[in-house]
């Protein structure tokens, strides 16, 4: 049911069908969906005899032949309670979306499912994307998947698991001296010289609607309510500003009220370019200069959607926060330790983070929050080990 494109900043509107990548004035494009027809065909009585994946949403995703749909069981992840890891941090309501079930270990599989599967049905052979380590296995995966071509650009600095696993999937891996910023220069430039289909965050419209999901999937498990916080690792922000875009969507089709969870948006004291810019008041966020972390996800410098970012933390009144090194180490042993999950280090920076929130005061007793284990802790053991 997707009946056009937008931008993000200037509102200029494109006709679906085509291959994208952002607007002419620069800035990433969404797609938007005949809500009022959704809202008759997926009502949540329907969702429930539907397949437990992201899929169920289909009709708020813009794929529109099935026959192309490269899926391997990507979403609906559970939503635990999390009594003991709550009591601890003074929040009883505490809920963990836990994210490494998904197929290749992370999050990264519900935008590369829905990236892979457009680039597919546009008729694209090979794909290709910079990543800090999950994103580009779940591409290569999901290439593999649909038989297309993957070609992925790494930091040469990252944990030798990922480079094997994205090679095991057949991908073209090419290593790449600096940060994903770096890779990305490299791969936008392949990419237009070989006329490959760019997965890169935010660079197309459609990694950001498998994101989304995650958004209706927290509404559906809370009966069609919304927390009261949600807490987010943000690295590119794919995951939060499509949430953000998913209650605006759930709204308009009558699912949920107007009341939006606050957001907050995690990162590393190391590579912290949103959290400068919300305190700083900035409408976008300058490049973080010699950005360093060992939850690589976070190792994002400058974000493509900064701007959305900082401006959906605002609209929800959140705000954004940065951990130390040291505290992320200690977010992973706590919730291993009281709710027998092995985070990865951005879930830990989440459990840090709420820590500090409610401290702050940020965050109360009496809120339902929800904090996102983006992966498995397994695949950063690597990483992690130096600091243990």
């Amino acid at each position: 049911m997707l009946t056009h494109l937008d931008c993000t900043k200037c509102d200029k509107r494109y006709e679906p069908g085509r291959v994208y990548t952002v607007c002419s004035c620069g800035a990433p494009l969404y797609a938007r969906y005949d809500l009022a027809r959704a809202a008759l065909e997926m009502r949540p009585g329907h969702l429930e005899l539907r397949e437990p994946t992201m899929w169920r949403y289909r009709e708020v995703l813009p794929l529109a032949d099935d026959a192309a749909k490269v899926s391997l069981g990507e979403g609906f992840t559970p939503l635990l309670e999390a009594p003991r890891l709550g009591a601890q941090l003074g929040l009883p309501r505490l809920l963990i979306k836990e994210e490494a079930g998904n197929p290749t270990g992370s999050f990264k599989a519900r935008g590369l499912a829905m990236c892979v599967s457009m680039a597919k049905a546009l008729g694209a052979t090979d794909v290709c994307l910079p990543s800090a380590g999950n994103a580009g296995s779940a591409l290569a995966a999901y290439a593999a998947a649909a038989g297309l071509k993957a070609h992925v650009f790494l930091p040469r600095d990252i944990a030798r698991l990922f480079v094997m696993e994205t090679e095991a999937y057949g991908a073209h891996v090419e290593m790449v001296d600096g940060l994903i910023t770096d890779a990305g220069r490299v791969c936008a430039a392949q990419a237009k010289e070989h006329g490959w289909y760019e997965c890169a965050t935010l660079k197309e419209p459609y990694r950001v609607e498998g994101k989304k999901t995650m958004g209706y999937e927290i509404a559906e498990q809370l009966d069609w309510t919304l927390p009261d916080a949600i807490l987010y690792p943000t690295g590119g922000g794919t995951g939060l500003v499509g949430m953000w875009k998913a209650f605006a969507e759930m709204e308009a089709m009558g699912f949920v009220g107007s009341k939006r969870p606050r957001m907050y948006a995690i990162q590393a004291e190391g590579c912290a370019p949103i959290v400068k810019a919300f305190q700083e008041g900035k409408d976008d966020a300058p490049m973080w200069e010699g950005a360093t972390t060992h939850a690589h996800g976070l190792r994002v410098p400058k974000a493509l959607a900064d701007f959305i970012i900082l401006r959906d933390l605002r609209e929800s009144h959140g705000a954004a926060i940065a951990v130390s090194e040291a505290e992320i180490v200690a977010g992973v042993k706590q919730a291993a330790a009281t709710q027998g999950l092995f985070m990865a280090p951005e879930g830990g920076a989440c459990v840090a983070a709420a820590r500090k929130l409610k401290s702050s005061g940020h965050l109360s007793a009496d809120d339902q929050v929800v904090i996102f284990d983006t992966g498995s802790g397994y695949k950063y053991v690597e990483n992690m080990a130096p600091l243990w």
